[in-house]
This record gives structure tokens, C-alpha cells and sequence, in this order.
């Protein structure tokens, strides 16, 4: 369960917390941004400065127009009053009345927007004189529902205008609040006859709106001395008599009137309300005055219109610059997702493999080579990891490879209970010899291959049977089982009374006996494959056996030998730095024991032996015998065990008399489940499946006569001491 939990952490570890495709989209999204919001600003700034430039052109060229225009018109209107007033002068009087009022009918309707002529004297207002003159257009008054008595208390609202008239100012009045309607009065000073008066002209001014300029963004307006609105677009400030005195343009206008400024532009600042809200909005502000009556035309125009179109132009901008940023975003997601970081994945996976020493995986068949980026070399270069890797697991042992890249083995030595196997061809002096002399000096490869045949079969059983190769040496070969199992001991330093040693204990057996078993069964599994290798070799040596220098297949017999015991198991050799050699291996008596088994094999006619103490491990579960009244449970009869015990007796130093027991069967070997994993369409050989399993031999003698083993005269069997490092006893 830890061991489950430490993996799950280690994995976790790898976990990424920041992609690669959020950084470069993070990254590349922040240089859009930057670059896009750059070209944005500097392009609204530079344009709009210029339009900033245009517009206040504009707006002093409009206001220069209105005002000439203006002066113009109120020109116009003295020029024809004065010659009306010229013409009745000349024609006043007796039988000339008639032209008077003829030429009073035609002058009104030529100019229908003048409302009255009043020639008044300083004292009019108080007591009309003789010389006053009042001329008023009917047909305006009566179109415009008027009372020609709005112009008496006009007249007499402007005593103060009136005097200063005929001291020979010319002054604008408003006359809108009193006739109800956009109408202005100028009064000219008239000194006609000698006398000193004023010409009051009262004129609609409805027709200055297209002076004014109401269809622009600039708003022109009119305003006389005393800073009272005379003409403005929007009338209803005209009607209430709205003064400007505190209006920031007309402010700045009249402190300029010290240094003598008849016109200029000015940028200003007003507050407005807006919305409910008071806002600041600026300004350009543009003034002239006219010739006469200290009457000034201004334009003003808010930067905002101005630059309307130019924030409108950097706000689509922005909106684009969204829209790209976004798209970018996403373009760049979607790439990294499929051709970077999938692909990454691929490699992390790939690169969990080789630390979980999963060297076979399918996930490196998905590393694609044929790209000419980054990605490609690399994941070139993990797949020549896992050739190395996989070079490395053949030259030392895969499972320890994959507990080295798992990071799971421990350097250290350690006591271990483990089944040691050895086997060893017989005679293979002979067979090397017959090589040598039918290949002569291409004999090193005929045997080499030989052997690699004959090593890849007996190896794939010991793989098959989770057994690990320990070494080669010649056509030897050893094996461990239960070398890699991280099994404590410590269980035999604790207390009697302690529930966690029978426990531990029963773990431990349990594993020392399926390590057995599984020895057993590979080493078993042997026997049908060696019968298969002599059958196709017999075949192969047929089919060459007229070619010059026939190729053949030497037909073959090995002996095996398995003893179980405790080993010392670590990494063991030259430590040497990188010149250093070092091997994970197992040594000590058991070891040496197991060795000594497997050369028994030939004075004891066998082809596996086992020590007594495999046997004592096994008996009572998986064979029949006198402790377990020869049955076998039906959970253990997947294991039955058939063995014959060798009738010689032989001392073992510090074990007393001890027998080697003969492995005859497993009956209820299945041998295509068990070669299956490494060959899916495995079928078991008829002739060959005579070696084990449910046909096999029943007896040790059947063995022998399966496999062509002389049956020994065990009476005259001798081991020597000195190489057997046993005693046997006749």
C-alpha cells in the first residue's frame, strides 16, 4: 500500500503547473498587446494632434466667416435704413406723404425681417419730441402675433442705451425677452438735422442661424458689451436675456481686450452639466469682434466632437486589438496544445516509462522522429535512451535495469531467502569441438548463434516464471528467484509475544514459496522448450545436411539444479568510479549449494534436481507425500509437484545426511497459458508436451527414457568430495 502511495506521489511530482502553451500564450499575447496598444496610442496621439490642429483652423476660419458675415449683414440693414431715412427726409411734408408711406411699403417688404425704425431724441422716452420718427413694419407684427407695444416697453427698458446712443456710441441690445422671439436692436447714433438722436433698428435675427452655423459641431454665437447673448443656436437662451459675463471663452475675451485682441483663439474649460453630473469639458474657443457696437461673434467647438472620430477610430482599435488578442490567444493554445504539448506529453510519458522500467512500452512507437524541430531531436533522443537502456538491460539484468530506473533497488547487501538455479549443457566441450572442426574459423559465430538460440528459450522460461538472470558463464547459466523482493528479516529479532511477527513471518514464507514454485515450474518449462529446440534442430540439420559445410543444430541435454536458502544479495564488484564494474548478485552457501545440485544431474540421471530443503518448502502443499497423507488441497493442486527422491545419501557440512529429489511433473502444467504473455499465438507442440503438464511422465524413469538419460547404477555412484563439497554414503 505505500509502496502504491509512493508511486502515486512520484507521478504527482511531474504534475505541470504551468504549461508550456499558457506561457508562450501568456508570453506572445503580452507582445501583441504591447505592439498592438503601442501602434494604437501613438497613432491616436499623432492623429489626433493633427485633427487637433485641423479643428482649431477650422474653427477660427468659421468664426473669422460668421463674423465678416455678420458685420456684412448689420452693415447691409444701416446702409438701407439710413438711405429709407435719407429718402423720407428729401419727400416729408404736404402732398409727399403719400411717397413717403409708398416708400416705407416697399423698403418693409424688401426687407420683411426689420420690425421697426425709432429715431429718438436723449429725451424721447420721457417726453416725445417732434423730431422723433417711428416707423414700424405691420406685416411683421401681425405675422409673428405681435402688439406693437412690446416695442414702447422696450423702448422704455433701454432709457440708459437710448442716452448713451445719442452721445454717439452704437450699441446691440436683446430684444428677444420682450418680443418673445429671436429679435435684436442696434442703435446707431443719429446726428441728422443737427440733432443729437439714435437710430433704434429692431430686426428678427432668425435668418443670422444660417450665419451661426447650426448644422456644425462649432456653435457661433453673438454677444454685445455688457456680455448679453444676442444670437445663439440655441434660442431658449436667447429668450430668457442669459447673460455670459462668467463664461470662461468671454472671461478670457475681456482680459484680453487690455492687450487690444479684436480676435484670437483660445483653448478653455467649462463646467456643464451632464447627465445629472457636473463634467468638465474642453474647448476651442475662437472670438472677433465687429467694427461697430463692441459686438463680438464667437465659435467654440469641444475637443471631444473634435476628436470624436479619433476615439472612435482608437476604440475599434482596441476592440480589434481585443478580438486579435483573443484570436491570437486561442491560435496559440490550439498550436501548443497539438504540436507542442501533446507531443511533450508524449515525452514526459515516455520518459515515465523509463523511470517505471517499462522499456517495452507502446508509447515509443508514438514518438514521432521525421520533425526538424526541438521536438523531434528529442524525441529522437528518447528512443536512443531506450535502445540504450534496453542494450544496458541485456548486458546486466532487465529486472534489476528497471529497479535501478525505478529508483527502487537497494544498494545496500542484504540476507535474502531465495531459490538459486543453475543449469549447464552436456558435453559441450564435444559440441564445441564438433564446430570447430566442420566450421573451422567461422566456428565462433555458428556457436555463438548456437548458444544464443538455446539461451533466449531456457532465459524466456526463467522471464516467464518472474525469475532474474543472474550471469552467463559459457553455456551456464543462473538464475535467482526472489531477489528483487524487498522482504525484511526483522521479523526474526522480535518477540514471540509480538502480533506483527507471525505476520511478517507468514509474508515472508509465502513469498520464499512462491519464489520455489515459480523456479520449479520455469525450470520445468525448460524441458519442453529444450525438446522443442532438439526437435526443430534435428529439422534444420536435415534440410542443410547436403550444402558444404552444412550448417546443423547440435542435439542437446542439460542438467538443472535449484536450491532454496539464504543468500547475501546486493551490488557486489569493482566500485570504481566510472572504470568501476559492478553486479547485483547473489552469494554464499545456498548459492554454491545450488551449483554442486546441478552437477549431480549426471551420476543422479536426472535432468532437474532439487535440495532437500526446496523439497521440505514444497512438500506439504504441493506433494504428495507422508505429512499431508499424500492430498493435495484443490487451491494447491495448480502446483502439484512430482518428485522422486535420489536413493543416495551424502553429508552437507552443517545440514547432517541430506537426499537430492529427481522433479518429474507438474501435472496440471498448462503450457500454452504459460507462454502466452511473451507469444500471443502460442501453440503447445503435441510431440513436445510429452515434457510436462497433463501427458507427461509419471515417474522419474519415464523422464529418463523421454529425454534418452541412461538410468545410473546408483550402487556404484561416487561424488568427489573436493568438487562436490559432499559426502555421499553408499
Amino acid at each position: 500500500m505505500s509502496k502504491k502511495k509512493d508511486s502515486t506521489k512520484n507521478v504527482n511530482r511531474y504534475d505541470v503547473k504551468f504549461p508550456i502553451g499558457v506561457k508562450l500564450a501568456v508570453i506572445i499575447g503580452f507582445i501583441v498587446l504591447v505592439s498592438l496598444g503601442t501602434v494604437t496610442y501613438l497613432n491616436s496621439h499623432f492623429v489626433g494632434e493633427d485633427v487637433k490642429i485641423t479643428a482649431e483652423n477650422n474653427n477660427l476660419s468659421t468664426n473669422t466667416r460668421a463674423a465678416s458675415t455678420m458685420e456684412d449683414k448689420i452693415s447691409t440693414i444701416r446702409s438701407n435704413v439710413f438711405q429709407l431715412l435719407d429718402l423720407l427726409n428729401v419727400v416729408s411734408g404736404g402732398r409727399q406723404a403719400a411717397l413717403a408711406r409708398q416708400a416705407e411699403a416697399f423698403f418693409f417688404e424688401r426687407n420683411q425681417d426689420i420690425a421697426s425704425i425709432y429715431i429718438l431724441s436723449e429725451n424721447s422716452v420721457s417726453k416725445p419730441e417732434s423730431t422723433d420718427s417711428k416707423i414700424l413694419n405691420s406685416r411683421f407684427f401681425l405675422s409673428n402675433e405681435l402688439d406693437t407695444s412690446v416695442m414702447e416697453t422696450f423702448i422704455q427698458a433701454s432709457t440708459s442705451e437710448i442716452k448713451r446712443s445719442c452721445s454717439g456710441e452704437t450699441i446691440a441690445l436683446n430684444a428677444s425677452p420682450f418680443f418673445g422671439i429671436p429679435v435684436m436692436s442696434i442703435l446707431f447714433s443719429y446726428k441728422e438735422n443737427g440733432l443729437d438722436q439714435t437710430c433704434i433698428i429692431t430686426f428678427s435675427i432668425e435668418s443670422i442661424s444660417d450665419i451661426l452655423g447650426t448644422d456644425s459641431i462649432n456653435t457661433t454665437f453673438i454677444i454685445n458689451d455688457s456680455d448679453e447673448l444676442l444670437s445663439h443656436p440655441e434660442t431658449d437662451r436667447i429668450l430668457r436675456g442669459e447673460s455670459l459675463k462668467n463664461y470662461p471663452l468671454v472671461t478670457a475675451m475681456r482680459q484680453n481686450n487690455q492687450n487690444n485682441d479684436d480676435s484670437r483663439q483660445i483653448p478653455f474649460i467649462n463646467v456643464e452639466t451632464i447627465d445629472g453630473k457636473e463634467k468638465k469639458v474642453e474647448y476651442y474657443g475662437a472670438y472677433e469682434k465687429l467694427s461697430f457696437g463692441d459686438i463680438v461673434v464667437l465659435t467654440t467647438v469641444p475637443i471631444s466632437s473634435v476628436l470624436e472620430g479619433v476615439l472612435t477610430t482608437r476604440r475599434n482599435n482596441i476592440y480589434l486589438m481585443g478580438v486579435v488578442f483573443f484570436l491570437s490567444i486561442i491560435f496559440i493554445l490550439t498550436f501548443s496544445r497539438f504540436a507542442i504539448s501533446r507531443h511533450l506529453r508524449k515525452l514526459t510519458a515516455a520518459a515515465e516509462e523509463i523511470k517505471l522500467g517499462n522499456f517495452e512500452s507502446d508509447i515509443f512507437e508514438h514518438l514521432h522522429t521525421k520533425r526538424k524541430d526541438e521536438i523531434g531531436v528529442l524525441n529522437q533522443s528518447t528512443k536512443d535512451e531506450l535502445y540504450s537502456l534496453n542494450t544496458f538491460a541485456k548486458f546486466t539484468n532487465r529486472n534489476v535495469a528497471k529497479a535501478i530506473a525505478r529508483q527502487e533497488i537497494d544498494f545496500n547487501p542484504h540476507l535474502k531467502d531465495v531459490t538459486i538455479f543453475f543449469s549447464d549443457i552436456r558435453g559441450f566441450t564435444a559440441i564445441s569441438d564438433g564446430f570447430k572442426n566442420r566450421f573451422g574459423n567461422d566456428s565462433p559465430s555458428e556457436i555463438i548463434g548456437f548458444l544464443n538460440d538455446y539461451m533466449s528459450r531456457m532465459v524466456n522460461c526463467i522471464v516467464l516464471s518472474h525469475g532474474n538472470i543472474d550471469k552467463f558463464e559459457g553455456d551456464a547459466i543462473m538464475a535467482v528467484w526472489g531477489i528483487m523482493r524487498n522482504d525484511s528479516l526483522e521479523f526474526e529479532d522480535m518477540a514471540d509475544s509480538d502480533p506483527r511477527k507471525k505476520e511478517l513471518q507468514k509474508i515472508h514464507d509465502d513469498h520464499v514459496m512462491e519464489d520455489a514454485t515459480n523456479a520449479i515450474r520455469g525450470t520445468i518449462a525448460m524441458r519442453y522448450a529444450l525438446m522443442k529446440y532438439n526437435k526443430e534442430a534435428e529439422a534444420f540439420t536435415k534440410a542443410h545436411e547436403n550444402e558444404p559445410k552444412a550448417k546443423y543444430k547440435p542435439h542437446i541435454r542439460i542438467g538443472s539444479g535449484l536450491n532454496t536458502g539464504r543468500a547475501t544479495c546486493g551490488l557486489m564488484g569493482a566500485d570504481m568510479g566510472k572504470d568501476g564494474k559492478m553486479e547485483y548478485t547473489a552469494i554464499g552457501d545456498a548459492v554454491n549449494f545450488a551449483s554442486r545440485t546441478e552437477s549431480s544431474n549426471k551420476p543422479c540421471g536426472t535432468d532437474i534436481l532439487i535440495t532437500e530443503d526446496t523439497y521440505s518448502l514444497l512438500k506439504k502443499r504441493f506433494i504428495k507425500c507422508q505429512e499431508n497423507n499424500f492430498t493435495i488441497a484443490d487451491a494447491d493442486k495448480a502446483n502439484e509437484l512430482i518428485v522422486e527422491q535420489i536413493p543416495v545419501e551424502f553429508e552437507v557440512k552443517g545440514k547432517g545426511t541430506q537426499h537430492f529429489y529427481g522433479v518429474v511433473n507438474m501435472p496440471q502444467f498448462d503450457i500454452e497459458e504459460f507462454f502466452k504473455p511473451n507469444e500471443p499465438d502460442f501453440k503447445a507442440d503435441p510431440d513436445c508436451a510429452r515434457a510436462l503438464g497433463p501427458n507427461g511422465p509419471k515417474t522419474l524413469n519415464e523422464v529418463r527414457n523421454l529425454l534418452g538419460i541412461p538410468i545410473p547404477e546408483f550402487e556404484k555412484v561416487n561424488l568427489n568430495e573436493e568438487e562436490n563439497k559432499i559426502q555421499v554414503k553408499q
